[in-house]
């Protein structure tokens, strides 16, 4: 099917530099917001979350003055929680969104028992839904114990497939102390209506987020965007008639390569020469996972160096572009007289160079428990996979 020419009067032409300045914008990258964590939180949709840390560089990276006790104490009150909504991934969403995003996520999770169907045979999968909602309900429980107790159950079954089940088919938190700041804990489980509590989930809609409300959402935070950028974030289909239906509502847009682009009308659309200052992000964070073209933030060639088999590096952005990866040495965050180490993948002038250092131990700075903490920040030629 040949590719539909739009018109340039309807459809205004953003570049690559302006959609990264819309898109910067909107994830509080082109200045440190005052906004609250669980407001922050909100508006970016979730964070991504498969570690424990990156959540609050993810914060460190957009909020002014922010402080992790703040999410921590977020999590520790069940304002937010982590679980899997979004492409299947952990993700830190406060509680409202941890009710309305995952039955709109569900049909994608779901999905993953086709993967260990072989696994399943012989498994009434509506039973084991309700044992382990009965089981996890009952007081949270560690994943080891939560399988042992499906297998006694089904002994003939996987039990990998049977904790995936079990995953995929209730709503369930890692509860607390997983995922609180300076504090460790393994992955223990109940579901969100039990750790949320019982008015929360009675003022969730059983069917989640509207498809219309979860696109403005995504605008809201990631736009301007096309279609298929949507769905490589939600990792959902069929989106074009949600898009179609909004439309009246909505700025048209097309970029460089005359892909459809919508957009709220009064979103934020910077002027492409607005200066980005240099961002330290964690692995995974969803500026670098939410879009089909990620040209608008990676430049070409740039993709596969920030990855280690499927394991994410630490990036960090230049004039709001990718421009590198990092890793801190001889301790961690929120330890002081560290070594942060940076590894650009093309050269920077010095007074990117001394920018980069300055926003780099600011950002160790903020989490940090010393008051005055020092880090020593080293530049290396890059050595990853991919590199010349």
């Amino acid at each position: 099917m040949a590719s539909k020419t739009l018109d340039p009067l309807s459809h205004p032409v953003l570049t690559a530099r302006a959609l990264n300045r819309a898109t910067l914008a909107r994830q509080l990258l082109l200045r440190r917001e005052a906004m609250s964590a669980k407001d922050a939180v909100t508006h970016l949709v979730g964070l991504q979350a498969q570690n424990v840390k990156p959540p609050y560089v993810q914060l460190a990276a957009r909020l002014d003055a922010f402080d992790p006790e703040e999410l921590s104490g977020l999590m520790a009150s069940r304002e937010v929680g982590r679980m899997v909504t979004l492409r299947s991934t952990i993700h830190t969403h406060t509680a409202e969104d941890c009710l309305a995003l995952r039955p709109f996520v569900q049909p994608l999770i779901e999905r993953e028992l086709r993967i260990f169907r072989d696994g399943l045979v012989g498994v009434d999968l509506d039973r084991l839904a309700a044992l382990s909602r009965e089981l996890v309900e009952e007081q949270p429980l560690p994943l080891k114990e939560l399988k042992a107790s499906l297998v006694e159950r089904w002994p003939d079954a996987d039990p990998l497939a049977l904790s995936i089940a079990a995953r995929c088919l209730l709503p369930l938190v890692q509860v607390t102390p997983r995922g609180l700041w300076g504090s460790s804990g393994q992955v223990t489980l109940t579901t969100a209506q039990r750790w949320f509590g019982a008015e929360a989930a009675e003022e969730a809609t059983p069917a989640g987020i509207a498809p219309e409300a979860a696109v403005l959402r995504y605008l809201t935070a990631f736009g301007p965007a096309s279609v298929k950028d949507m769905q490589t974030w939600s990792r959902l289909t069929r989106l074009g008639p949600v898009f179609d239906r909004l439309r009246d509502q909505l700025l048209t847009f097309q970029d460089e390569s005359g892909v459809e682009l919508f957009d709220l009308p009064d979103a934020p659309r910077p002027d492409a020469d607005t200066p980005a200052p240099p961002r330290f992000l964690p692995e995974y964070d969803n500026l670098l996972l939410s879009h089909a073209d990620r040209t608008r933030v990676v430049p070409l060639g740039y993709r596969k160096l920030t990855w280690n088999g499927n394991q994410g590096h630490r990036t960090f952005l230049v004039d709001g572009f990718l421009a590198g990866i990092w890793r801190l040495e001889d301790g961690t965050e929120g330890d002081a007289h560290g070594t942060l180490n940076v590894q650009a993948f093309a050269e920077l002038t010095r007074a990117q160079r001394d920018a980069v250092a300055e926003e780099g131990v600011r950002m160790l700075g903020s989490l940090s428990s010393e008051t005055s903490p020092s880090y020593a920040v080293r530049f290396a030629d890059f050595s990853g996979p991919g590199a010349e």
